[in-house]
């Protein structure tokens, strides 16, 4: 078969499959391998459906490709934050290769108040630990992608970057309210040393935190 760029096969569990392509000097390739039941119960997909059941070969989805190769970037990285983001990105894309499209109405788009303190309960008292998303969804009885949707529509924030906005608040906090080094500062928000932090904290404020802490103070 010809070379394709960005092909996607969906392969079912079990099923044998081989492939020959002529002329081809480089390929770069990312595996995903779903748990069928996991991925039923977490995306609340009906098991009558047997979407996971359904080969599909040589697909073609940009949004799809986006995300895996988004996945594959973050695999290696250490931060706690990397966890809500690596869940949120295998929702959906689970979402977009299983779930069928579901009409949304207006009180189902936002979290509930309850739903939304449960969910920000957990994240502040776990904070800076890893979160993962399952665990969020499953508090507030909410598929995965469903959870990741409504969390958003209410906080205008996907579930990884309010932890990120909250890690940087309380390292503002940090900054103002104690005598603490930059490097402290970094092990009780969760970054890996000083200098992660000190990136992260300037992508997010447009200053370094030493600069920060001098402004504000004086």
């Amino acid at each position: 078969m010809p070379y394709k760029p960005r092909s996607l096969f969906i392969i079912p569990a079990d099923m044998e499959v081989w492939a020959y392509c002529k002329y081809t000097t480089f390929l770069k390739c990312t595996t995903l391998s779903f748990d069928s039941v996991l991925l039923q119960e977490r995306l609340q997909i009906s098991d009558t459906l047997k979407f996971v059941d359904v080969p599909r070969y040589r697909a073609s989805d940009d949004e799809v490709w986006t995300l895996i190769k988004l996945l594959s970037e973050n695999l290696d990285s250490d931060d706690p934050t990397a966890q809500l983001y690596g869940d949120s990105l295998t929702a959906a894309i689970g979402a977009k290769l299983y779930e069928r499209p579901k009409i949304v109405k207006g009180s189902e788009s936002k979290l509930s108040s309850r739903q939304l303190k449960i969910a920000l309960d957990l994240l502040e008292a776990k904070m800076p630990a890893k979160v993962e998303l399952c665990m969020l969804a499953e508090l507030v009885g909410l598929s995965q992608a469903h959870f990741c949707r409504a969390f958003k529509a209410s906080t205008g924030l996907a579930p990884y970057q309010w932890q990120l906005q909250a890690r940087v608040s309380r390292a503002k906090f940090l900054l103002l309210n104690t005598n603490r080094c930059l490097e402290e500062i970094a092990n009780s928000t969760g970054f890996a040393d000083a200098a992660h932090f000190s990136r992260t904290f300037r992508k997010m404020t447009g200053a370094n935190p030493a600069a920060w802490r001098r402004s504000i103070v004086t």
